[in-house]
């Protein structure tokens, strides 16, 4: 394990002995813990623990898992700076996007503590964990890492392995019933509650907290201020709103083009509804193409090789289970063409990769096809490559209009096109990191559209103690803000001028998904050149030109003023 528990007194300072004994356990609250995280992190003067904090669920939720009744968070702040949060100068507290959980912000959140720290003033980043993430099982993932052995989590996961004396159960043997009811009202009181709980002084939290998110998160962000908490403003809660490639608004026009209903019969919200409940509607937005448990766990997995061994031959796609889901996911994002693509020749199973090159065809910019899973890592090297045309071809996509490039992402796909023959291995193609890009390149990749260390994504991948992903994403989080006119989501919107009660700070990748959807948002806005939609979240500290990470900076700028 790289993470070791301690608890924390309410208000009191972070005890821990940095030597080699055993770390001392201080006695607290029962409903609160906090565990100091470790990972291989460059040291950057940023200390880094998970919080917990025992928030029950109401009773009319319905059944569902002990573990459901904690909140979660990452707190990162400067190690240097006061222990008790309170006392920081600022605190970003950021909701993540659809698909997301906490450790998606692990770079951005490092770069900005960092980057205040810098300028002598302590300032902390909360990166939230939502409810449904308490369904994921990271036993595999945290096994194969005191190992040092991906092949461990593969196992475990896909194989029946046991770890500890326990099986995995399966990713469809989750109870997700009960996340019928958990849409956009219990999101935001669950961030109102952790936001009471952990500082109980109103006006430090209107004083100090800065509220945000990235994609979903900015969203969520704009209902968190504009909702009535029984008397108490969502706006009262912090003094000040960041969206990361969205925008602080209660519509989704910024990021899906598609606008909140404005039903005052509240049908369209009641047929969402009795849908999801009736099962007619799944209860988690899963889709048979890298969208569900069983593949997005693919993404933990290859982050965990590539962090571990990332210049090894990869052996992932080898060793993956056969099931129609997950052969529709690899064809799907490996082949570079239709031919392929429908006979299965040649197979992603076919070519040799490095765990690295593995990582970069799952996430990279120019190789993922849908925009809303990219980030500019690098490159494919070692062998040849050519455009790829699954689902489309740059150039059809582009004649299609935004709608379709918001989708499947500006860029020009490749993909290797040698593979391995019987009697005659195929090359090995390795990766390029986003700073180390070769000429030969630049039809796929540039220094200006490549800004996410991939070696850093991999850590944030497989070391986090939460995921990266949101495994099993509730439908209607994702439908509530469409129904947003009803009258059971309007009447808690007692508060219409809540997002301009405070400053706003809006960051967008200049290749993402609200600048391609035609949106151009007002006030204080930063674009960040180059970036796609997960880089304002991952990108690198040190960029290609040479400049500090523009999105962090922003950040950084906002909170101190």
């Amino acid at each position: 394990m790289r993470f070791t528990k301690c608890t924390l007194v309410c208000g009191a300072a972070l005890l821990f002995v940095a030597s080699a004994a055993a770390p001392v356990f201080a006695q607290g609250p029962a409903d609160r813990t906090e565990t100091f995280v470790h990972t291989s992190a460059p040291s950057d003067g940023v200390a880094e623990s998970l919080v917990r904090v025992h928030i029950p669920l109401p009773a009319d939720i319905g059944s569902h898992p002990a573990e459901c009744d904690w909140l979660s968070y990452l707190r990162y702040r400067d190690a240097n700076g006061p222990a008790n949060a309170a006392d920081a100068d600022r605190i970003l507290v950021a909701q993540p996007g659809i698909l997301e959980g906490a450790a998606a912000f692990d770079s951005v959140a490092r770069n900005t503590v960092a980057a205040a720290a810098r300028r002598g003033r302590p300032i902390e980043f909360w990166a939230l964990d939502r409810r449904s993430n308490c369904l994921d099982d990271h036993l595999g993932v945290e096994a194969a890492l005191s190992e040092h052995n991906s092949d461990v989590a593969l196992d475990y996961y896909y194989g029946g392995r046991a770890v500890g004396g326990r099986t995995f159960g399966g990713f469809e043997s989750k109870p997700v019933a009960w996340l019928d009811h958990i849409g956009i009202a219990q999101t935001v009181r669950d961030q109102y509650d952790l936001l009471r709980h952990e500082l109980p002084d109103q006006r430090v939290r209107e004083s100090k907290v800065l509220c945000g998110g990235h994609s979903l998160g900015g969203v969520i962000t704009g209902f968190f201020a504009k909702w009535d908490f029984q008397g108490d403003p969502g706006y009262r809660q912090c003094g000040g709103y960041f969206a990361l490639d969205s925008e602080v608004s209660t519509s989704m026009a910024a990021l899906s083009g598609a606008p909140s209903l404005t039903d005052p019969t509240g049908l369209s919200f009641d047929a969402t509804q009795a849908a999801l409940e009736l099962r007619v509607a799944p209860a988690t937005a899963d889709l048979p193409v890298l969208i569900g448990p069983e593949t997005m766990t693919l993404l933990a997995i290859a982050g965990l090789a590539a962090d571990l061994k990332p210049d090894g031959v990869s052996d992932l796609v080898a060793r993956l289970p056969r099931t129609p889901g997950m052969e529709t996911t690899l064809r799907f994002l490996f082949s570079r063409n239709y031919s392929a693509m429908l006979t299965g020749s040649p197979s992603v199973r076919d070519f040799r990769f490095t765990n690295g090159a593995a990582l970069g065809a799952l996430l990279s910019n120019n190789s993922q096809p849908l925009a809303f899973l990219e980030a500019g890592l690098g490159f494919f090297f070692g062998g040849p490559v050519a455009d790829k045309s699954v689902p489309l071809d740059r150039d059809t996509a582009t004649a299609l209009g935004p709608a379709t490039s918001s989708f499947l992402g500006p860029d020009r796909l490749g993909f290797p096109t040698q593979p391995s023959t019987p009697g005659h291995p195929g090359p090995l193609y390795t990766w390029r990191p986003y700073n180390r890009l070769d000429p030969s390149m630049a039809r796929y990749a540039t220094p200006g559209t490549e800004v996410t260390d991939i070696a850093e994504l991999a850590r944030s991948l497989a070391e986090q103690p939460v995921p990266f992903t949101e495994d099993y994403f509730p439908t209607r989080l994702a439908t509530d803000p469409l129904n947003a006119g009803s009258p059971q989501i309007a009447s808690h919107l007692r508060y219409p001028n809540g997002i301009a009660a405070h400053p706003v700070l809006t960051v967008l990748a200049g290749r993402g998904l609200v600048l391609a959807s035609g949106n151009r948002p007002t006030g204080d806005v930063v674009i960040a050149p180059g970036y796609h939609h997960l880089d304002v979240v991952t990108a690198a500290a040190q960029q290609n030109n040479g400049q500090p990470e523009p999105v962090s900076t922003a950040l950084a700028n906002f909170a101190l003023g």
